[in-house]
């Protein structure tokens, strides 16, 4: 299992520039998750983990989450969307990524926050998918390939809407998609080769900037990370950098059910 992403010192400049074009918005530090099981808000450190939240801003402020899935789902370790988006039809379409941002490992992967998934043995691989630790994974992400950074929090009732998700079954369609979370769908209706669409995925609308104050972040005493020992890590699954899934392999079978 795999957090996504690609890196390279590039992407530093590229951060900083967007910095430069929208400096409002690159201190917005809490966002709201507009999803079809519920709204919630995310804290983000912007000072303490910079380059990482301005990355994800940049995916925000582009509208490039918008129709995204949750795509992947394992019980008491992570939530994790980011990189598919579902526009009413079949094949999933990969979010286009901007370059790679560098890792900033500075807290640790306790329950509640959000970190960025990468690619297997580049620490700066981070592009557009992220994850909610639904636990604390401090001993197996904090270490693992250069530590997972996590840049923001869930605030208020935020992870009853997390836990939601999280309790759905998940079925393995390959690929990408093997512990994928659906709705309104059961063994049987897997079993039975039944579509999968919009009454089934886990969609969020949109992610958008809900409070812009500097520094809102400043009252917030995440822990620091703590270097752990080496275990399996979140799944980033790449789809490519645009475009449409491949009907064979990430979301072939699916496609057979909802064209069945």
């Amino acid at each position: 299992m795999n957090p996504r992403i690609s890196g390279r010192s590039a992407c530093l400049a590229v951060l900083l520039s967007t910095a430069s074009v929208l400096p409002q918005i690159s201190n917005a530090t809490v966002v709201e998750f507009q999803t079809v099981m519920g709204t919630f808000e995310v804290n983000l450190y912007d000072n303490a983990t910079p380059e990482t939240v301005a990355n994800f801003l940049n995916y925000v402020n582009n509208g490039r989450y918008s129709n995204s899935i949750i795509h992947r789902s394992v019980p008491d370790f992570v939530v994790q969307g980011g990189g598919f988006i579902y526009n009413n039809v079949l094949p999933l379409e990969s979010v286009t990524t901007f370059d790679p941002v560098v890792n900033e490992p500075e807290f640790a992967n306790v329950r509640g926050t959000i970190a960025m998934a990468k690619l297997g043995g580049d620490p700066n691989s981070a592009t557009s998918q992220w994850f909610f630790n639904l636990a604390d994974n401090t001993a197996g992400l904090d270490g693992q390939n250069g530590g997972f950074t996590v840049f923001g929090e869930v605030v208020g009732d935020g992870m009853d809407v997390i836990d939601a998700i999280a309790a759905l079954d998940v079925f393995n369609f390959g690929g990408a998609v093997v512990t994928i979370p659906l709705r309104n769908y059961t063994a049987a209706d897997f079993a039975n080769n039944e579509p999968v669409g919009a009454d089934q995925l886990v969609t969020i609308s949109a992610i958008v900037v809900s409070d812009s104050t500097v520094d809102s972040a400043a009252g917030l005493n995440p822990p620091a990370n703590t270097a752990g020992q080496v275990v399996t890590p979140p799944v980033a699954n790449s789809g490519g950098g645009g475009g449409s899934i491949g009907l064979f392999g990430l979301f072939g079978l699916l496609l057979v059910r909802l064209r069945r």
